[in-house]
């Protein structure tokens, strides 16, 4: 069964702002919330149903993909979806001022000890070439991140010292607190604001980080990029991200490609577009021509008659498919150049030429000619 569009889903145009969002998700989602309907199975998918939509449209990158390529664009793009219940829960929290127990998943608590998220993404655009894009290469790149600092090992804390139980959560880290929603009082947790999210106090601050668990550093990485990626595909290194203190492990490194114009090349899909310009004689007699591919030159076969704008098909010298086998064509489209300047030998060859002449050389004249001729006796 296919999805529905999203912007349907929520009942909002596809020019809606992140405050139409929200509030189109929120009216939604209460009205199909589980709890609300106990005895109708259809409310809970459309309950889902809206959390997906709201979770994508939310995210502006998210949305730039969908907005792009539609659904099939968010698959193997490293987008998950988290549970609607989660969503709800965390939206609900965040409205009426909490940071609800689900803020590490998404980013907006300062992380929690019971269920912490990974730390920031890092986010690089990357310009390639065609034939990068196509051949698929390796390029390095130097990106600052922050790591575990090496004196505290991300404690926070010069190595020696003690720290002390936060008196405000008296260790746990986290405050839990009741609050009033539409669909009646929740119970909520957030970060403690004097131990953020620790526990425990720190007496004496590690005079590398200052406290803060980790060092900024300079990295050179190497990307590896897939043959047949295209303009706009994103790449995205597990743990090649930041570190960030009480974190699960490091973010993720994610690359973003733009393809750079080429010269003689232009593509569509996996296949690729080339113009070559041949003479009239050679239009006419028929002959062999060299033309470029990706991976150097090759030789096109020209038949006697060729008309200028014809196209001939190279098949297997385009883009390798990205997620299978085998790879596009390039596609040559001629020209027929007529000669601009004509020197006194040419012209007189050209006139006894023309002298032998006759519709039976010219068949696109003839048959607009024959079309004209219709046309008149209308």
């Amino acid at each position: 069964m296919s999805k529905r569009d999203y912007y349907q889903v929520l009942g909002i145009g596809r020019t809606a702002d992140a405050a139409e969002i929200k509030k189109a998700y929120r009216r939604l989602a209460v009205q199909y919330h589980p709890d609300k309907n106990p005895d109708d199975p259809a409310a809970e998918g459309r309950f889902k149903e809206v959390a997906e939509a709201f979770e994508v449209l939310s995210d502006p990158r998210k949305r730039e993909v969908y907005d792009t390529y539609g659904h099939e664009g968010l698959k193997g793009r490293g987008f998950g979806f988290h549970d609607p219940a989660d969503i709800f829960q965390q939206f609900m929290g965040a409205a009426f001022g909490g940071g609800g127990i689900f803020g590490d998943i998404f980013g907006f608590g300062g992380g929690g000890r019971s269920r912490p998220a990974a730390g920031p993404s890092i986010e690089y655009e990357m310009e390639i070439s065609l034939e990068e894009a196509a051949a698929g290469a390796e390029k390095k790149i130097k990106i600052f991140r922050r790591e575990t600092c090496p004196r505290c090992q991300g404690e926070g804390a010069e190595p020696g010292s003690e720290r002390e139980v936060c008196s405000r959560c008296r260790g746990a880290g986290r405050i839990r607190q009741a609050r009033r929603t539409l669909l009646g009082t929740f119970a909520t947790e957030s970060v403690c604001p004097d131990c953020r999210g620790e526990g425990r106090i720190i007496k004496e601050p590690c005079r590398d980080c200052r406290g803060q668990g980790t060092v900024e550093r300079e990295r050179e990485v190497t990307v590896r990029i897939p043959a047949g990626v295209g303009d706009g595909s994103i790449l995205r290194q597990r743990g090649g991200g930041e570190t960030a203190p009480r974190a699960a492990g490091p973010g993720d490194l994610i690359i973003y490609l733009r393809v750079l114009e080429h010269p003689i090349f232009t593509r569509s899909g996996d296949d690729i577009f080339c113009p070559a310009t041949v003479g009239f004689p050679l239009a006419a007699l028929g002959g062999e021509i060299k033309v470029p591919t990706l991976e150097g030159e090759t030789t096109l076969k020209i038949p006697p008659g060729t008309q200028s704008g014809e196209v001939f098909k190279l098949r297997g010298l385009g883009i390798p498919h990205l997620h299978g086998s085998g790879r596009g064509d390039e596609q040559v489209t001629v020209t027929v150049e007529v000669p601009s300047r004509l020197n006194k030998k040419q012209k007189e060859l050209l006139r006894q030429f023309e002298e032998t002449y006759s519709d039976k050389n010219r068949p696109l004249h003839k048959s607009f000619l024959e079309k004209f001729q219709e046309f008149l006796g209308k």
